[in-house]
Parts: structure tokens; C-alpha cells; sequence
């Protein structure tokens, strides 16, 4: 991006959270990390700055300050801890940037436990009404933060959301490490979303992929 922007993630230590970390690290960005466990948040600012002595990643305690000194807050969470943590910032995210990464899987990964009608990104709105959610990168894997090109093509991001100026943010974002956005629509397409992601899970396991896959719209 070339506006520099101040990005908390909020579960930084997580196989998500690292990878986007690290992804975002190489950016002109300032990234604030929280997770639970402060050392593991420590190590993985040593990891990152040894690899980028002029990355800005800052080990941070609190998820409300991280939060509060955001621009953009990334929640790389597990959906069953999103409820908690929207608790504790909700005061300091008003008309943020929030981005939902995370799938309602259940305990095997054969199913969605959200209802038909609902999401994981929609039920985040709920509980933080005045914050702009945008369902992002919750169709990625981990490793492709680190591996946007698979079999010569640029991994694709899907990305919905209510408000257009997040948004286009977010693809702004999602373009400087190198991943290729498309927007679905508004934040009710996180059901699509979602379930896309329990698909690709499915085939990974299945056909063994590595778990280095990614979706890809093929068009003229």
C-alpha cells in the first residue's frame, strides 16, 4: 500500500496470524502483534526483524491498545474466541477496518456450525456495529502468504464486505503481498465465502495438496 497504515492482528502467533504477519512485515506498514502468550509474540518479532532489520513489528500486551493505535485490525482467530476479544475492543473499533479471517468450522472440518443464514463475518458485524467489516483471506492457507504464485498462477483472495471504501483498502492490502483480490460483494457473501473455504479444505485433505492451495477465477 502506499499509504502507510498502522495494523493490529490480534492472534499473531497462530499459523495465520504468523504468516500474515511475516507477509505484511515486508510492507511500509506498522504492525502491532497480540497474542495470549506475550514471549511467543516476542520470538516472532526477533524472527521477523532478523529477517527485516527495518520491518515495524511491535510485541504489544494488550489487545485494546493494539486495537485503539490501529488503523486496520486483522482478527486471526479461531471463531470460537472472536466473541471474547470483540468484547475487549469494541469501544476503541469504531468505524475501523476489521478483517474476519476466520471459518466456523466444526471440531473434524466436515461442516460449518454457523446456520445457513449467518457467518462468521456477518455474526462479527453484530457484535461490533460501528466497526467496517470485511471478510478477507479466510479462503488462504497459510502457506501461501509465503507462496502467492502456485502452478505459475497468482492466488486469489475473495474479499465481501458492506462498505466500499474498506473495501477497496482492503484489496489495497491484499495487493502489497501479492495475493490478487476479488471482491464477492457485501458482507453476506462471507456465507459463500466461508463455505469455500470448507471446500478447499476438504479437497486438500483429500488429494493431499500440502496444504499449499488456493482458489483461482480463470477468465479472458
Amino acid at each position: 500500500m502506499s499509504t502507510k497504515q498502522t495494523i493490529a492482528i490480534i492472534g499473531a502467533t497462530g499459523n495465520m496470524g504468523s504468516a500474515i504477519a511475516k507477509s505484511l512485515s515486508k510492507t511500509n506498514n506498522r504492525l502491532l502483534l497480540f497474542a495470549r502468550h506475550f514471549d511467543k509474540v516476542q520470538a516472532l518479532v526477533e524472527e521477523i526483524k532478523k529477517g527485516n532489520a527495518s520491518a515495524e513489528a511491535e510485541a504489544v500486551e494488550c489487545p485494546t491498545n493494539a486495537s485503539w493505535e490501529a488503523d486496520i485490525i486483522i482478527l486471526a482467530l479461531p471463531y470460537a474466541d472472536e466473541k471474547e476479544i470483540a468484547a475487549k475492543i469494541k469501544d476503541v473499533a469504531n468505524q475501523k477496518i476489521l478483517i474476519s479471517i476466520s471459518n466456523p468450522l466444526n471440531e473434524t472440518y466436515s461442516a460449518l456450525v454457523t446456520a445457513a443464514d449467518t457467518s462468521a463475518g456477518e455474526q462479527l458485524q453484530q457484535l461490533l456495529p460501528n466497526s467496517k467489516v470485511v471478510k478477507a483471506f479466510n479462503t488462504v492457507f497459510a502457506a501461501d502468504f509465503a507462496n502467492t504464485i502456485i502452478d505459475g498462477k497468482q492466488v486469489d483472495t475473495l474479499i465481501a464486505g458492506n462498505d466500499t471504501q474498506a473495501l477497496e483498502t482492503v484489496s489495497e492490502l491484499a495487493r502489497s503481498i501479492d495475493l490478487n483480490p476479488l471482491v464477492a460483494g457485501e458482507l453476506p457473501w462471507s456465507r459463500t465465502l466461508e463455505n469455500m473455504a470448507l471446500l478447499l479444505i476438504q479437497l486438500t485433505m483429500k488429494y493431499n495438496y500440502n496444504w499449499v492451495a488456493g482458489w483461482k477465477v480463470l477468465h479472458n
